[in-house]
């Protein structure tokens, strides 16, 4: 495994995109970019050098950004909202109040009262895990535990787990850095994925840790489960060279109605659903109805004739491509789903070590969950890992109790 030290350097609101996105976003250049990234996750868990730096996704909100200012040598915190054009810094409660409301302020001013004490040089993100309000003991598969629900998913300490239960008891504010930050003003600055907390100071009123994969002893593949892969990757080059002119062909639009976009959001109806992405010629009969549809319905909600026709026009582009290149749709579409099968094979090891427990809540109680996810770092890209149809389904209906600012 790769020293974490290797970091991508990034725009400071970079986007990351699931794994098999990136044959959508790029076309033939990333299929080859997520294959290669399948190829590094494997060869980190059996731990060959020259894999994937792996970091797990803690489901934890608001994002927090803390740290020294650059610019005056003083310690902020704040959300995204840093790298506004006016920006909201936050070095007073009285910048608190000012800046932003309700349940999101209150959680900032803890952070302003505790994350100093850490002595953080530069500045760096994290996800806020709770604060003191958040926490609550119960009962957790039979279990006594102390609980915690950021976002979507509820972690679990059970009394039994001394150390962790009691670090967590005693802190006021509970968070994990997974950003660092770099630049001579807020406005320029540049991220790192990757935050190391060996610096900081131990203080009992914080919880914190980076957000590194933690490898455990032998979570690799067995040898039929790495024959079993190598297998799948193979389907996946297979189809991604039978497809390469179609995926290469509907990554140019990045239009809101057009080809690529659309397919991903028909991706996303099926994952908000819960419904598997499984059969490659129903699902590519049904992109068809549902890009027609979808224009149909654009066209029909206009009122002028002008209006009409640019929506008409984008259709008729869009069946142009479509028409004569079913068999190109068709094998995209075996790629995404021969990619997911790939990244699921490499989650279930990965998942296969957690330090805290995680949970989904639900109307009978708690149900066992795995974490958010992953971000994989190789080679200068990066991508997240995400278990979509339990994570990212739950997380497109979840009701938030609060709202990022």
């Amino acid at each position: 495994m790769q020293g974490f030290k290797q970091v991508l350097q990034e725009d400071r609101n970079t986007h990351l995109e699931h794994l098999e996105d990136e044959i959508i976003n790029n076309g033939t250049s990333g299929a080859k970019t997520s294959i290669e990234f399948l190829k590094s996750i494997k060869k980190m868990l059996q731990g060959g050098k020259g894999g994937s730096n792996v970091s797990v996704k803690w489901d934890g909100a608001p994002a927090i950004f803390c740290g020294i200012n650059p610019e005056n040598d003083r310690f902020f915190v704040g959300t995204k909202s840093i790298f506004n054009a006016t920006p909201k810094i936050n070095y007073t409660v009285s910048d608190i109040s000012r800046n932003h409301g309700g349940a999101l302020a209150d959680k900032l001013a803890v952070a302003l009262k505790y994350l100093p004490t850490l002595g953080i040089k530069g500045v760096i993100q994290g996800d806020l895990l709770f604060t003191s309000d958040d926490k609550k003991v119960t009962n957790v598969n039979g279990e006594r535990s102390i609980v915690f629900t950021p976002n979507t998913i509820t972690y679990a300490v059970p009394v039994a787990s001394t150390s962790m239960y009691d670090r967590i008891r005693a802190a006021k504010i509970g968070i994990i850095f997974h950003t660092s930050y770099r630049g001579k003003t807020i406005a320029t600055m540049k991220a790192s994925f990757g935050a190391s907390v060996s610096g900081l100071r131990q203080n009992k009123n914080v919880f914190f840790d980076d957000a590194r994969y933690k490898q455990a002893e032998d979570p690799g593949l067995s040898k039929g489960e790495e024959k079993q892969f190598d297998s799948i990757i193979s389907m996946a080059q297979g189809s991604v060279y039978k497809g390469g002119a179609f995926i290469d062909l509907i990554k140019k639009d990045k239009g809101s109605l057009s080809l690529g976009v659309q397919l991903k959001t028909f991706f996303n109806t099926y994952i908000r659903s819960g419904t598997k992405i499984g059969n490659t010629k129903v699902l590519a009969n049904n992109f068809e109805v549902y890009f027609i549809e979808k224009l149909k319905k654009e066209i029909d909600s206009r009122k002028t004739d002008k209006a009409k026709q640019k929506f008409k026009e984008i259709l008729e582009v869009g069946m142009k491509i479509l028409r004569p290149n079913r068999q190109g749709l068709y094998f995209a579409i075996a790629s995404y789903i021969t990619l997911q099968t790939a990244k699921k094979m490499l989650l279930s090891k990965l998942n296969g070590i957690q330090s805290i427990g995680s949970f989904m809540r639900t109307s009978t109680g708690y149900k066992v969950t795995n974490p958010e996810g992953y971000v994989a770092i190789n080679k200068g890209n990066a991508v997240k890992l995400v278990d979509r149809l339990v994570f990212s389904q739950a997380n497109f209906n979840v009701a938030k109790d609060w709202v990022r600012k």
